[in-house]
């Protein structure tokens, strides 16, 4: 079970270094653009991600997930006015989080937390705010490559690419790692 959080952690990590390099990649113009009032822009994705790791990882262990002073649907309503204020907010949820998982230790992942009151063993919710994350994390990426086009910098491995990537990898010797430590 150590494993398991170990690699939930760089699980964690490796989608917030998505966000944050696609940040990067944005300009404030772009951070807040949407294509109708129907869709969230990456400031709005960001203020939800955000105010639900605030909620999630607050007392992680001692209060419910769902915190009585959250209010998500405000989360879909920009209140940002720079660039830098949403990745301020994004900082402040992922930091949030570390603070929460770091500390946790094997005992811990059988425990019961609640989340609108409906019980989760710690594995249980860690698995459900990680799929969570990726899920929104990959809209971030997506509206990134549709602003960008062909000024987009990959991520992964570029197209047309995999061939080249796969060689360097068995040219190497097999070890035991977390994919991240290659990236």
């Amino acid at each position: 079970m150590s494993s398991y959080l170990n690699s939930a952690r760089k699980q964690f990590e490796y989608y917030k270094s998505l966000g944050d390099k696609t940040f990067q990649q944005l300009t404030e113009e772009q951070i807040f653009w949407h294509p109708n009032e129907e869709n969230n822009s990456v400031a709005i994705i960001v203020k939800h991600i955000a105010g639900n790791m605030l909620s999630r990882w607050t007392n992680f262990l001692t209060e419910d997930g769902e915190k009585e002073w959250r209010n998500r649907d405000k989360e879909f309503i920009n209140s940002f006015e720079t660039k830098e204020d949403v990745i301020a907010y994004w900082e402040e949820g992922w930091n949030c989080l570390f603070n929460a998982i770091n500390p946790l230790i094997t005992e811990d992942s059988e425990r019961i937390i609640y989340i609108r009151n409906q019980g989760h063993t710690v594995t249980e919710a860690i698995n459900r705010q990680l799929c969570h994350y990726a899920y929104h994390v990959g809209q971030i990426v997506f509206l990134g490559k549709i602003l960008l086009d062909s000024n987009w910098k990959s991520l992964s491995i570029p197209k047309g690419q995999s061939t080249d990537y796969n060689k360097d990898k068995f040219s190497k010797e097999k070890s035991r790692k977390h994919f991240t430590e290659d990236l």
